[in-house]
């Protein structure tokens, strides 16, 4: 199961941005900067709706003033009320230097002093917490991509879980849908348009479907469409990808569009995936 409540620290510059960014895109509601003092009035408040947040992430780091005083005392308390997991980021000070100088945003310690100096400062200062931190993560020689792998892997019970796909069925003649990442053709099935007693049904319709579905180079196609998604969308969960929208096309998408689309998203339910269907076209 996934961690419920995470606190994410670190030294400025590892990664606690994107965490806490890609963290949102995995479910969690993330908050930035709140100050030490009032985490154990959020857990109350947190444990009274966890219908409603299932899932929190906190970041906080030295940006706050009470942070290094107040912290390690409000951590001991809220443990014993509920199971957080705090997670420190971590960084080479060569790394950290070089990705200051790349955004050129300053270091939050390092005043008139150089961004080196900052950050030694500001790791010498959080070495008590890095300590407390139930797991370390040095994202030194980690690109964005597998940083992404990473806190997929290690925050969610396995890697779909954390991939969202959405299923759309459209025509054609009604264009493309442009924010689609694979669209499928699926005008090769039979049309159920030229048959009397199907044209004004949809295929959500039994007997749609058994029509569409009925050649066996339907059945095969299926069992193909699911082997190539159970080798790409993993790919796609390597690579960070959170989303991903795959799009069927039959010429007006009423019919057969939409038989392939109620297949394949009840196929990706099975493969534990998280799934929306939308029938673009099918009342058109």
């Amino acid at each position: 199961m996934a961690d419920r409540f995470l606190v994410i620290t670190g030294l400025a510059g590892s990664g606690k941005s994107v965490a806490s960014r890609f963290l949102e895109d995995l479910g969690y509601y993330c908050i930035d900067n709140l100050p030490a003092k009032l985490i154990p009035v959020l857990v109350d408040l947190w444990r009274s709706r966890k219908a409603e947040i299932p899932r929190l992430a906190l970041v906080v780091d030295i940006r706050e003033r009470g942070f290094l005083k107040d912290f390690p005392g409000v951590w001991r308390r809220i443990r014993k009320r509920i199971s957080p997991r705090l997670v420190f980021l971590d960084a080479s000070d060569d790394t950290l230097v070089r990705r200051f100088s790349e955004s050129r945003r300053p270091h939050p310690l390092a005043g008139r002093r150089s961004v080196l100096e900052g950050v030694k400062l500001e790791r010498r200062r959080l070495a008590r917490i890095r300590k407390m931190a139930d797991e370390v993560i040095d994202t030194t020689a980690t690109p964005l991509p597998a940083f992404k792998s990473l806190l997929a892997a290690r925050f969610l019970k396995a890697p779909q879980a954390g991939l969202q796909v959405t299923v759309v069925s459209f025509g054609y003649k009604h264009g493309l849908p442009l924010d689609s990442d694979l669209v499928l053709d699926t005008r090769f099935l039979p049309n159920p348009f030229y048959n009397e007693k199907l044209k004004r049904l949809t295929g959500r319709d039994r007997r749609v479907r058994g029509f569409v579905l009925a050649p066996a180079a339907a059945s095969a196609f299926l069992a193909e469409l699911f082997r190539f998604l159970d080798f790409v969308l993993p790919l796609f969960v390597e690579e960070g990808k959170t989303q991903i929208r795959i799009s069927l096309g039959c010429t007006g998408g009423r019919h057969r569009s939409v038989v392939v689309a109620e297949e394949l998203a009840s196929y990706l339910r099975t493969q534990k995936y998280d799934i929306s269907l939308y029938h673009r076209d099918m009342r058109k």
